[in-house]
C-alpha cells in the first residue's frame, strides 16, 4: 500500500490551488475569540515595582549607614547626629512631588556612596569628600529646622534642593577622581 510520493505531491498542488468559502477567516477568527480565555488585568506588577523601589532605598540607606560608620582602617568616623528635640520639616512634608524630589536624590547619594571601594590609596581623598558631605548634611538639617520655624517658602526649599544636588554632584567628582586616581596607580605598576 506505499503511495508514490509524487502523487501525494501532485493532490497537495490541487487542495492549496482551491479557495476557501467566502468569509472563512471571519468565521475561524470569532470562533477562536470565543474559545479563547480572557486575560485579567494583574495589579501586583505595580506593587511589584514600588516593593523593589522601596527595597532597594531600604539596602541603600542601611549600606549608607554602615558604611559611614565603619572604617576599615579602625578609627572611628564620626557622623553629627542632628539634636533629638529640635523639630524639623522634610520636603516630603510640604507636597508629594517635592518627596518624590528628595527620596531620588537620597537615593541615589546613597547608592553612589555604596559603590566606592575604600582603599589605602585613596582613603585621604575620600576623607576629605566625607567631611565636605558632612557638612552638607549639617546645612541641609538647618535648613530643615528653618524650614519647620519659619513654614515653606520658595529661597529654603530651593536651598533644600540645590544641598541635595551638591551632594550628588560630590558624589559624583568623588568617584571620577577615584577612577583616575585607580587608572594612575594601575599605570604605575
Amino acid at each position: 500500500m506505499a503511495k508514490d510520493i509524487r502523487d501525494l505531491f501532485e493532490a497537495d498542488k490541487k487542495m492549496s490551488v482551491e479557495k476557501m468559502p467566502e468569509g472563512h477567516e471571519h468565521r475561524f477568527l470569532k470562533k477562536l475569540e470565543a474559545v479563547k480565555p480572557e486575560r485579567k488585568k494583574s495589579r501586583f506588577s505595580f506593587i511589584n515595582i514600588a516593593a523593589s523601589i522601596v527595597l532597594l532605598l531600604g539596602l541603600s540607606f542601611g549600606a549608607f549607614q554602615i558604611f559611614n560608620t565603619d572604617d576599615p582602617s579602625g578609627k572611628e568616623v564620626t557622623v553629627t547626629e542632628p539634636e533629638e528635640n529640635v523639630k524639623t520639616m522634610t520636603l516630603g512634608e510640604i507636597s508629594p512631588d517635592l518627596k518624590k524630589v528628595e527620596d531620588y536624590y537620597l537615593a541615589n547619594i546613597n547608592l553612589e556612596l555604596s559603590k566606592i571601594k575604600l582603599t589605602p590609596e585613596n582613603k585621604e581623598l575620600f576623607d576629605g569628600y566625607v567631611n565636605r558631605l558632612n557638612d552638607l548634611k549639617a546645612e541641609y538639617h538647618r535648613l530643615s529646622v528653618e524650614l519647620a520655624n519659619e513654614g515653606p517658602d520658595e529661597p529654603t526649599v530651593d536651598a533644600l534642593i540645590s544641598n541635595l544636588k551638591l551632594r550628588l554632584k560630590l558624589m559624583y567628582r568623588l568617584k571620577e577622581q577615584l577612577k583616575d586616581l585607580s587608572a594612575a596607580n594601575s599605570g604605575r605598576i
